[in-house]
């Protein structure tokens, strides 16, 4: 039975189809937006290769309720089978080409809920990162006038309550633009825990959630972050796969039989990556203080840098995640054995 391939070069208003028929013509068709429900309604049901970019999920649904096939791909695993020359035209042509490769990867599609929780995630990391940078943005202006707290919202306490004091060490006129920044950063800190209140109700209404939360290094919004960026675990083979996808895994380079391992290659997800060492530093912090059951991260302690530690740690807490996720088993901690 042969099968209609398309291949849909996505834009804003102006978008690019590619496909081969099941007779194995070609044609090409140039859409407006407005014409993208209708052109796709008119169709009988095919396969549907897009790269997984901006409101690629939205038309991914859109085509799956129509009875079409819908294959997403990374942009970076298309861009080989460009041709030269680049145009949109081009651009749907090497989808197309790609989307038929026997060993492309694909990305699944989310749903409107797990986009939501998505949203959310990224509102709270860029509203945190802002209300990081007007706390730093005080500590300079203190700092230039002789005034350094310690570190951590204490210290940050102590100088809010000196430039509000009258014997503030900050020149009028600088002290009136800072008061303003202070204002900033209250403001963004309520809206923060706001944010943070919110991911936690989330995540305790969330069956996926609230198992992943029983492994060390994951709180609420880590688990809310992987039960939402993971719709489908069987996407990945391996767990070794989903570490490597987040991009906890070394960055390899072989060349005449000999293969050499170098830093991890920070691919795939970043937000969830960051999350995950995040977690990995706590858990680091506090094993630190009063020991570990653990032996394989009591030995790995024991003989290899903090940061190296850290983030193999992540890794790990990332194939115990997918694991979780894919077989439905809930955590089991390792077994303690003599030190």
């Amino acid at each position: 039975m042969n099968t209609i391939m398309i291949g849909l070069d996505l834009a804003k208003s102006v978008f690019h189809v590619h496909g081969t028929g099941s007779a194995g013509e070609v044609f090409r068709r140039r859409l407006r937006r407005a014409e993208m429900e209708r052109y796709f309604s008119a169709q009988p049901p095919a396969v549907v290769g897009m790269e997984a970019c901006a409101g690629a999920h939205h038309w991914a649904r859109m085509l799956e309720r129509m009875g079409h096939e819908v294959r997403l791909m990374p942009p970076a695993y298309v861009k080989p089978y460009v041709k030269r020359n680049k145009t949109d035209g081009r651009d749907a042509e090497a989808i197309c080409e790609a989307m038929q490769r026997p060993t492309m990867r694909f990305v699944a599609v989310k749903s409107e809920e797990q986009q939501a929780v998505l949203v959310v995630q990224r509102a709270h990391s860029l509203l945190t990162r802002q209300r990081t940078m007007l706390a730093n943005a005080l500590r300079a202006v203190f700092t230039e006038f002789g005034v350094v707290a310690a570190q951590g919202t204490k210290g940050l306490g102590e100088l809010l309550e000196r430039l509000a004091a009258a014997d503030c060490p900050i020149p009028a006129p600088a002290r009136e633009v800072m008061l303003v920044v202070a204002g900033q950063w209250k403001a963004l800190d309520g809206e923060v825990r706001a944010l943070e209140q919110r991911i936690v109700r989330a995540a305790r209404a969330s069956a996926d959630a609230r198992a992943l939360m029983d492994v060390p290094g994951i709180g609420p919004i880590t688990a809310s972050a992987l039960a939402a960026t993971v719709p489908d675990p069987q996407v990945f083979r391996t767990a070794r796969g989903f570490a490597a996808w987040v991009g906890l895994t070394p960055r390899q380079h072989g060349t005449g039989g000999k293969t050499r391992s170098g830093a991890i290659s920070k691919r795939g997800d970043r937000h969830l990556r960051r999350l995950l060492i995040i977690g990995a530093s706590a858990q680091l912090r506090h094993a630190g203080r009063r020991g570990t059951k653990d032996p394989w991260l009591r030995e790995l302690m024991a003989r290899r840098p903090y940061k190296v530690v850290m983030v193999a740690l992540a890794a790990k807490t990332a194939r115990i995640a997918w694991a979780m996720l894919a077989t439905g088993e809930r955590y089991r901690a390792p077994m303690p054995v003599a030190a």
